[in-house]
Parts: structure tokens; C-alpha cells; sequence
């Protein structure tokens, strides 16, 4: 038997849905906030181990952008202030090393039953690695806002629009990052130390091929060529060109693409594993 509508009204079928729609919307948003809130309390109890994140970042730029310029020229291949070049190289390293290792963390409550804990909650199963992903942008915005300080004494010119920008482009990156980090972490968490394998592995690659710290123009070929399949590469070079305060180069679409490719297949896939972990 059908069903009749009169003109200008919604079908039965869209006015049950659409409610169901919105409230697994903002049922998400709302148990995505509970996850990310849960991770940060342990972050702000320990400002600590925050300090101690500052270190890697600034020794390089303490003790390596000195010994760039020198070997170098600053005025050559550089671009002619090696801060300019160097400082937002240093950003997306801090966004990698942060990121990357955030599921360190899940490994832990895995070993302890924490996460079983949370997986019998009412909280949604995505809800789990978007809170946990997200929650590695405030700790990164706040050592990106040390560092560029630390910096502008040096002679680091900050385009305020520019770095803005590119803060955001580090959040997208950071979101694909901690989800990839969290996935690896579910799937080897009956063999934990397989995490730090496949990390050390695949991170130094992926920064050495990136130009972080050293320009791939005087690279071999193939290293060249190995690059352009480098998401980082990408964000790198966009990241440069914000913070020089040019918005409309190239570089910043591809970099943009690339994190936001990133982030998607990185929530993508770890939604897809976090699911299967309950199982």
C-alpha cells in the first residue's frame, strides 16, 4: 500500500530520518568534546611535560640553524634569512614528533584496560580517535606560539595572517598524524614494541625527505624525486611561504591538500580500526 503526501510536506521516510541524523551529529560532537576534555586533564595537571617538548625544537634551532647558515649562505640558497626558512621547518617537525607518537598513549591504556574501560561507555567508537586526535592541537599550538617568540629577537619576521594560516594548515596535519599514530597503535597492541619499530622506520624518511633541514635543490635526483610523494614536503614548503607572508603561492594549495588528504585518510582508517578493536 503507498503512502500519500500532499504537496510541500516531507515524506515519512525524511522526517524519521533526519532527526536520527542530527542527533548522531551531535551526539558525536558532544562524545568527540567528553574524549578530547578526558585527554587534555592529564596535558594541563603536568605543564612539565610540556617545557620538556620545547627542547628538541630549540636545540635545532639553537645549534643546527647556526651551522645551515654557515654551510649554506643564508643569502643564496636560503632565501636570505635562514630563520625564515628554518623556524617553519621546525613547526611541522614539532607537529610530527608530537603527533606521531601520541599513540604511545593508547598503547599504555591498552596495557592497563583503560581503553576497554572506555569501549563498554556510551561514548561512540569514533568519538574515541577524533577526541584523542584532536587533543594534540592545543599542546602544538602552544609550543608553536613559544617558539616563533623565542625567534622574532633573532631576526624571524612574523606575518601575523601568514602564521595564522599556517597554524591552521599544522592543526589539519596534526589531526591525520595523531589518527595514523592511534591506528598503528590499535593494530599492534598485542605486540606494543612493533609501535616503535614501524615509527622510527617511517618518521626520520619522511623528515629527511621533507627539506626540513637541508634543501632538496642540492639533493640527488632520486631523493628529488622521492619527495614529491611526500605529504610533508608539501606542508613544508606551504608552511614557508605563509609565514613570508605570501598566502596566494602555489606551494600553500599543495600544502593544504596534502594535510587535508592526511587527515582524511587518517580518521578514515582509524575510525575503520578503532571499530574492529572492539570486535
Amino acid at each position: 500500500m503507498s503512502t500519500l503526501t500532499q504537496p510541500g510536506t516531507a515524506s515519512p521516510a525524511t522526517v524519521a530520518t533526519s532527526p536520527i541524523s542530527r542527533n548522531a551529529l551531535s551526539g558525536l560532537v558532544r562524545d568527540t568534546g567528553i574524549v578530547m576534555v578526558r585527554e587534555l586533564r592529564p596535558v594541563l595537571r603536568d605543564p612539565f611535560s610540556l617545557v620538556f617538548s620545547l627542547v628538541q625544537p630549540l636545540v635545532f634551532l639553537a645549534l643546527f640553524g647556526p651551522l645551515l647558515a654557515g654551510s649554506l649562505g643564508g643569502a643564496d640558497v636560503l632565501g636570505g634569512n635562514v630563520w625564515q626558512w628554518f623556524v617553519p621547518a621546525i613547526l611541522v617537525m614539532s607537529t610530527l614528533f608530537g603527533t606521531a607518537t601520541t599513540g604511545s598513549n593508547l598503547l599504555y591504556e591498552f596495557q592497563t584496560g583503560a581503553h576497554e574501560r572506555m569501549l563498554v561507555t556510551p561514548l561512540s567508537r569514533p568519538s574515541l580517535l577524533i577526541g584523542r586526535s584532536l587533543k594534540e592541537l592545543v599542546p602544538l599550538a602552544g609550543q608553536a606560539i613559544v617558539l616563533i617568540a623565542v625567534m622574532i629577537p633573532f631576526g624571524f619576521q612574523l606575518h601575523a595572517l601568514g602564521a595564522l594560516v599556517g597554524l591552521a594548515l599544522l592543526a589539519v596535519l596534526g589531526i591525520g598524524l595523531g589518527a595514523l599514530s592511534n591506528a598503528l597503535a590499535t593494530v599492534v597492541r598485542k605486540q606494543d614494541w612493533m609501535f616503535w619499530v614501524v615509527h622510527q622506520t617511517v618518521i626520520f624518511p619522511l623528515m629527511i625527505l621533507s627539506g626540513m633541514l637541508l634543501p632538496l635543490e642540492t639533493g640527488p635526483g632520486w631523493m628529488q624525486a622521492a619527495a614529491t610523494v611526500n605529504p610533508l614536503a608539501y606542508v613544508v614548503d606551504a608552511e614557508r611561504a605563509l609565514f613570508a607572508g605570501d598566502l596566494t603561492a602555489p606551494a600553500v594549495a599543495g600544502g593544504w591538500l596534502a594535510a587535508l588528504l592526511t587527515a582524511a585518510g587518517g580518521l578514515v582508517l582509524g575510525v575503520r580500526v578503532m571499530n574492529r578493536s572492539a570486535d
